[in-house]
């Protein structure tokens, strides 16, 4: 039996994600954004209901959403100063594990990506001609990941769609006692104009340029389908499309040729969408939530990361 499919079947939070019944609030994972150094929780402008949260508001945070039936959570770390060859370790350790120990009933998957550390606001480093450094960018992601895992994150989601990044997650986890930890991909993320409340919430804008030197081209649909293939291969567990609306064709397909369960990511400009056109008077904002989240079903996605997720098991009773 290969290692992804033991990992699969090692608890009930991962049986959720992968069994194929219609989506259902255990489906659901809800982001959240932790930021160093804050004194008060920030809204997000977009996300009603959705912050940039304290080092104790989060607590508070986490325990009504389990309360409303959330029990996995995707956690994005903001850290306060910027570097481009260190990490705020004490930051990611002491949080995690803290957050683990008060709720160890949830499962936690961790983002990983260098967006919100980086100078440039880029998924990556680059050598001084402006190409990227793709074996200084892999060590660091891959330490990332090591540090969440030795923080005890549940889960690992790299983010950045560097070439190779799912091969070394896997490899720096197993060699340091980790092989247990699931690694769900953005396998297949595009270069978006919909990621707009989300950087801003993470504080990732890129500072020049764009990110179409790493993240697909929206038009290119053979190379969109390989790079989830080239994830599987590489020992992602999960496999994950982003934008999920922009990209809901590719669902099926991806899910066909890899055999591996394959979600969406509904995304901030998404989510946001919605917001405005209730705002407006245009639809009920339930309504048209709902009216999504059937079509993600319809497209057979496994599993669904949304904002809402917090509201989605009032919603499917």
């Amino acid at each position: 039996m290969k290692k992804h499919t033991l990992r699969l079947r090692s608890n009930k939070f991962l049986r959720h994600l992968s069994e194929s019944g219609s989506l259902n609030a255990n489906k659901m994972i809800q982001p959240l954004f932790l930021v160093e150094g804050l004194t008060e929780k920030e809204p997000i402008k977009g996300l009603p209901d959705v912050y940039r949260e304290t080092n104790k508001s989060i607590y508070t945070q986490i325990e009504s959403d389990l309360k409303a039936g959330v029990s996995q959570f995707l956690l994005f770390m903001v850290p306060s100063a910027k570097s481009d060859t260190s990490f705020s370790k004490e930051f990611y350790q002491s949080n995690i594990s803290e957050i683990k120990k008060t709720f160890p009933e949830m499962f936690l998957w961790l983002d990983t990506c260098i967006c919100s550390v980086t100078t440039t606001g880029h998924c990556c480093h680059f050598h001084p001609q402006g190409t990227i450094d793709l074996n200084l960018t892999l060590h660091r992601l891959s330490e990332l990941a090591l540090i969440y895992a030795d923080a005890g994150a549940d889960g690992i989601a790299p983010s950045d769609m560097m070439d190779g990044r799912v091969a070394s997650h896997r490899k720096i986890l197993d060699e340091n006692n980790h092989s247990h930890v699931p690694i769900m991909s953005y396998s297949t993320k595009f270069k978006s104009h919909f990621y707009g409340p989300f950087r801003g919430a993470a504080d990732s804008s890129p500072q020049f340029g764009d990110r179409s030197g790493y993240q697909l081209d929206v038009r290119d649909r053979d190379t969109a389908i390989h790079t989830s293939i080239r994830d599987k291969e590489e020992g992602a567990d999960l496999l994950m499309v982003k934008p999920g609306m922009t990209a809901i064709d590719l669902i099926g397909p991806i899910k066909e040729k890899t055999g591996l369960p394959t979600g969406a990511y509904q995304v901030s400009g998404e989510y946001a969408s919605l917001v405005y056109l209730a705002k407006e008077g245009f639809l009920e904002f339930e309504d048209g939530l709902r009216e999504t989240w059937d079509v993600f079903r319809r497209a057979g996605s496994s599993f669904l990361i949304t904002y809402g997720a917090r509201i989605a098991q009032r919603m499917y009773s």
